[in-house]
């Protein structure tokens, strides 16, 4: 598989403990940035689009059993991680 600089792609197995750990993070950021207290539950879907770095589209199910939307950017040469985006899923 040829990867597209920015096209979306699926991404590696909902189980991978990277993603699991980049959605918990978003989880975090999410209840910093809006003084919530939303507890992570599972990942549903993940989706990768190669920018500088890449972003993690990620689909999860929280402890409420709402589903959320995630956009998480990670350039791991530069050790930044920032949640871009983070919405009830349509």
């Amino acid at each position: 598989m040829t990867t597209v600089v920015g096209g979306i792609r699926e991404g590696n197995s909902a189980n991978n403990l990277e993603i699991d750990s980049l959605a918990r993070f978003a989880v975090e950021e999410h209840n910093k940035k809006s003084n919530s207290l939303l507890e992570f539950g599972k990942v549903v879907n993940v989706k990768e689009q190669v920018v500088a770095g890449t972003v993690y589209h990620i689909t999860l199910e929280a402890l409420d059993k709402k589903v959320y939307e995630a956009k998480v950017w990670v350039k791991p040469w530069m050790n930044f991680k920032e949640l871009q985006e983070f919405k009830l899923a349509d």
